[in-house]
């Protein structure tokens, strides 16, 4: 009987312990929308109710530049390359259904169909019917993506540390587990793989998520010195909005989509390709394989530089673009 006492204690302790240090209640939205909104923010609302958050800076004369996030940021992170980019071009950038502040969607839809046509009704909103189309990591799988269901509409891409093409992922999976048997795996955010476990995402929504995400910026963005408090809470917060935060644990819910291989010759645009060599979210080998696989790209590899180039090094990876954008002629 006492044993069963201590027990039950024991029990109690552990969940107080739990709700104490452990638990993290969501963050009004108007709180985070007051912080994380500019002069250039606005909203529109699609038909499917989802009310998308995005912004249009630059040049409004000049030609379009859409950029798309990557997963779990925002367009937070295309920001350092407004001023840089902005006095040719127009800029136009968005939060995905389930990110930043356009948050969750009232039909929780959060897969390729709806981000393609989330990025496809705030052009369509814009009036831009000929645009180059940029995109990291899973912003860059929405660019490509987008550019094979509307080819006519797409001058030209920019792939930053892109998720690839179907048929790269096996021999990526491959070069990796060979990589890790020679102790060379990069250390990579824990929240990925934490996400992909049914239990984690059971308690996630009630966890202070903190630590998780201090470990993940830091290792997505190579632990650079460009990392700080500030860069820490925009994910944090975003990550606690009200009424978003079970939107994120969805999108790793679902099983993943087998897609056919596609036929690399059908992107006849030309293409930009900026990798960080130190990125340990999707391998530099990705870059190396866009490059052989598209008929027109160049690509440009970064020494120290992680997941993110557009933020770790603005003014190089910016430079770069706007060399790309440059020698572009639109296509009617």
């Amino acid at each position: 009987m006492r044993f069963i006492q201590y027990s039950v204690i024991t029990i109690v302790v552990l969940v107080l312990a739990f709700a104490v240090f452990l638990y993290k209640g969501e963050i009004p939205a108007a709180v985070v929308d007051a912080k994380y909104t500019n002069a250039a923010s606005q909203f529109f609302t699609m038909d499917n109710g989802a009310r998308v958050h995005y912004r249009d800076q630059g040049n409004p004369s000049g030609p379009a530049v859409v950029l798309v996030h990557g997963s779990n940021a925002s367009l937070h992170t295309w920001e350092p390359w407004v001023p840089l980019l902005g006095e040719d071009y127009r800029i136009i950038t968005m939060d995905l259904p389930a990110h930043g502040l356009t948050g969750a969607t009232p039909d929780q839809d959060y897969g390729s169909a709806a981000q393609l046509n989330t990025v496809d009704a705030l052009v369509e909103l814009l009036g831009v019917d000929n645009f180059t189309l940029g995109g990291n990591s899973m912003g860059g799988g929405v660019t490509w993506q987008y550019t094979l269901a509307h080819p006519n509409k797409v001058n030209a891409m920019i792939l930053v540390d892109a998720s690839g093409l179907p048929q790269f992922w096996a021999q990526m999976l491959a070069e990796q587990a060979a990589a890790s048997a020679d102790g060379e795996k990069k250390e990579a955010p824990l929240a990925f793989k934490l996400l992909g476990q049914p239990w984690f995402r059971a308690i996630s929504k009630y966890l202070d998520p903190y630590w998780l995400t201090k470990q993940g910026v830091e290792s997505a963005y190579n632990h650079s010195p460009m990392v700080t408090d500030e860069l820490i809470d925009r994910y944090y917060e975003l990550a606690l909005r009200e009424g978003g935060r079970e939107a994120p644990l969805s999108r790793f819910a679902g099983p993943r989509p087998v897609r056919a291989p596609v036929d690399a010759n059908l992107f006849t645009q030309p293409t930009l390709i900026l990798w960080g060599r130190e990125d340990s979210l999707i391998s530099v080998d990705i870059a190396h394989k866009f490059d052989a696989a598209l008929p027109d790209s160049t690509l440009v590899i970064y020494d120290n530089v992680g997941h993110m180039p557009m933020e770790e090094i603005p003014a190089q990876s910016a430079t770069d673009a706007l060399a790309f954008l440059q020698t572009l002629t639109p296509r009617r």
